[in-house]
């Protein structure tokens, strides 16, 4: 059986913020691409997911690639999001 490699990444509204994902699952291109950024090779991807095959993380690493900017713009957007929350948290228990 062959498949489609563009069926293997979508978005779906509702699932993950609309972010782009592996089909059938909630594993975000982002999630690869960030253990792809850690050192992770492919098969090591797969191996942390063990409901992803190897061709879906090199989908999902394919999407990344052609897709650099975009998907680094939300890596460091979620970045930014986070350090907010921190540092709201930081201070609403400071003044508790």
């Amino acid at each position: 059986m062959s498949a489609e490699i563009g069926t293997l990444i979508n978005c779906t509204v509702g699932v993950m913020g609309g972010r782009p994902c592996v089909a059938g699952t909630r594993i975000s291109v982002r999630t690869v691409a960030l253990l792809y950024k850690k050192g992770f090779s492919a098969e090591e991807i797969s191996g942390q997911y063990e409901h992803l095959t190897l061709a879906q993380v090199c989908a999902a690493l394919a999407y990344y690639h052609a897709n650099q900017s975009e998907v680094e713009e939300d890596i460091a957007n979620e970045a930014a999001e986070y350090e907010r929350l921190s540092a709201e948290r930081m201070r609403t228990l400071k003044t508790a």
